[in-house]
């Protein structure tokens, strides 16, 4: 069995995290409370919803440690958007929530292997259709990374803001 880890595999992503980052701490309670549309969430809630999401998946589904570390010790039934409009994060909360969830992420990348991936994982206590492997979980928590720094760009491009380039 190697011991090589899956970073090399995600080298750009501590990237786009840091770069999702830096956008959130320059905006403002106002530009946080935009919505890309009136049926759509604010777009903190959005951010909020990224980070609590790496922790339903790593932690509540995977069974990695680390939610204690974030504010979302309870991912799978309080997130921001999903479960909670009515407690509003500001830059500052959702820049400490992307990186306190964010070590978590790493905390993977470093650990897991190639031969990890195919691990298929299982909540029993859930419906039994929540079967996934480790590799499509880690690929489900990079894709909706990378779907909602989109769903914010949408919303930075219409109200003229600067956009997250993750392509720099």
């Amino acid at each position: 069995m190697s011991t090589t880890t899956i970073r090399p595999a995600y080298s750009m992503w501590p990237e786009y995290d840091r770069r999702f980052r830096d956008v959130v701490a320059a905006l403002t309670d106002e530009q946080l409370a935009i919505r890309p549309s009136p049926e759509r969430w604010p777009m903190w809630a959005t951010i909020g919803h990224t980070a609590c999401q790496r922790v339903f998946w790593l932690c509540d589904f995977a069974g990695e440690p680390g939610a204690e570390t974030t504010r979302f010790t309870d991912a799978g039934h309080n997130c921001p958007g999903d479960d909670d409009l009515d407690n509003v994060l500001n830059a500052e909360a959702l820049v400490e929530a992307l990186h306190s969830t964010f070590r978590i992420v790493e905390r993977c990348l470093d650990r897991w292997t190639l031969e990890m991936l195919d691990e298929v994982l299982r909540r029993p206590e859930w419906d039994a259709s929540w079967v996934h492997t480790r590799g499509s979980v880690l690929q489900r928590v990079f894709s909706h990374d990378v779907y909602h720094c989109a769903q914010v760009n949408e919303t930075l491009r219409s109200a003229g803001l600067p956009q997250i380039d993750l392509w720099d």
